[in-house]
Parts: structure tokens; sequence; C-alpha cells
């Protein structure tokens, strides 16, 4: 009942980012204003439905230290996308063909911000967090990342191996962040970086959501295998090897911090109930 009073809510506001973008077609600064408050909405509502299911103050989206954690994260994902970006043109499958949109890059902006709001807190701060303490930290990583993997099947150029990409390089990768830091403004700053950088800066695809317009045009070409054909550079091996050198590290942090939760080993008094 606890996942459902906190899902349902939240995916209300999650599914409003697709109609208000949709409902502005072709006008970046809406787009943006739309986008910005599509994402403090759904803040907004995750923080009150924890406070009336959970009976606590949702510390996981806090405001204080959120700009730095936000910051921190963003940086950690356009990092890590430029490092895929660049491996991907050095075999030949990614070059820039001039420079792209202003306009464009600025609508993007909102958009971005209210998927990697809206997606973090339903995938990361409600079913890992919750799955979390039935079943421990590596199995919630594990199960919500297939499910994150798997809701990618929807969008418009979705292909199966790229579906399996999300859910090893993002799914296992922001939970992980999660984890390590018990905020929730890490991955969302992590989530919002790397796909900005996809879109907004090098123009690419995002999870075959079709072409986009970036301050750079940016063309693929060359093997599906390398460069994530249609689907984008998230079905690249590169994506997935990087994805997973950082789902390590912050595994690693999660551990040394204690962060990390044991799997709930079941007793014979608990079997009995």
């Amino acid at each position: 009942m606890r996942l459902l009073k906190q899902l349902v809510p939240v995916s209300v506001v999650a599914f409003a980012v697709n109609t208000n973008v949709d409902a502005v077609p072709g006008s970046p600064p809406l787009t943006l204003l739309l986008g910005v408050a599509t994402a403090v909405l759904a803040v907004i509502v995750y923080a009150r439905v924890v406070r009336w299911s959970e009976r606590r103050e949702p510390v996981e989206v806090a405001r204080q230290g959120a700009a730095r954690a936000l910051t921190r994260g963003t940086l950690i994902g356009v990092a890590l996308f430029a490092a895929v970006i660049v491996n991907i043109a050095l075999v030949g499958g990614y070059r820039i063909d001039g420079l792209g949109s202003l306009t464009g890059a600025i609508g993007l902006i909102g958009f971005m911000a209210a998927a990697a709001v809206t997606e973090e807190l339903l995938f990361r701060g409600i079913l890992f967090r919750i799955i979390e303490e039935r079943t421990g930290t590596w199995l919630a990583l594990v199960l919500t990342g297939l499910l994150f993997g798997l809701s990618h099947l929807f969008n418009p150029h979705a292909s199966l191996w790229g579906a399996i990409a999300i859910a090893i390089e993002a799914g296992g990768m922001l939970a992980a962040a999660y984890a390590a830091t018990r905020t929730l403004w890490v991955p969302i700053g992590v989530h919002f970086g790397w796909n900005f950088a996809a879109a907004g800066i090098f123009g690419t695809e995002v999870s075959g959501n079709g072409a986009t317009q970036g301050l750079l045009h940016g063309v693929t070409s060359g093997p599906a295998l390398l460069t994530g054909g249609e689907f984008g550079p998230e079905a690249s091996p590169y994506a997935v090897v990087f994805g997973l050198l950082l789902t390590g590290a912050f595994m690693w942090l999660a551990r040394r911090r204690g962060n990390v939760v044991p799997r709930r080993r079941r007793t014979p008094a608990t079997l009995a109930r």
C-alpha cells in the first residue's frame, strides 16, 4: 500500500511531462518553463506523499545541500557521456557537422529536467528505496535496473538490446549513486547531465526518442554495434562499460560508508507468520 500511495501521485505528475511538451511543440522557452515547473511539482508531490505515508521527513530530497549535490551529479553525467562520445568518435562513429540550435538546447533543459526528476523519484526514490528495505541493496539494484530498462522499450526507436544496455549502464548506476549518497539529488543530476549532454550538447538521440537539436549538429555513422544505431549512444558498448565502471565506484563508496543494506534473512518465526 505504501508503494501504491507514492507511485500513483508521482506517476500522474510524470505523465504530465509528455502532455505538457506535446502541448507546446516548437516553443523552447515554454518547454523550458513547463519542464522546470513539472520537475518542481514532482518533488513537492513526492515529499508530501512520503510525509503522509511514512510519517517522516523526506530527507532524500532535502533542500539543504541540494544545489551542490545536483551540480556534482550533473558534472558526472556530462563527463560520463562525453567519455562515451569521444570513444565513439575515435573509431569514426561520430562527427560534428557544424553548430546546432541554441534555442533547441534551451528547450531541452526543461524537458530533460522534468524527465530526470520524475524518473528518479519513481525508480530510485520509490521503487528502489522500498524494495531495498525487503531485499537488500544488491537485489533491489538488479530488479529496479531491469524495470528501468524495460520501461524504455516503449520509446519510438526502442530495441531489446537498447533496453538491456539502459538497465545495465543506467538502472544500476543511478541506484548505486543513491545508495552511495542517500540523496536523490545526485542521481537526478547524473541523469540530467547524461541526457542533456547527449541531446542538448552533442545532438544525438536519447534512448531512441528521435533526432534532437542541441548546441552541436552531431552525426553518427558506422556499425550500430559501436554507435548504438537508432537507439543512440546509450546502446553503445562504450556506454555499458563506462556505466558499469561508475556503478562499481558508487557501490564501493556505498560499502565504505556503510550504506549497503544486507538481504533480509527469514527466520522460522517470520516464516510462521
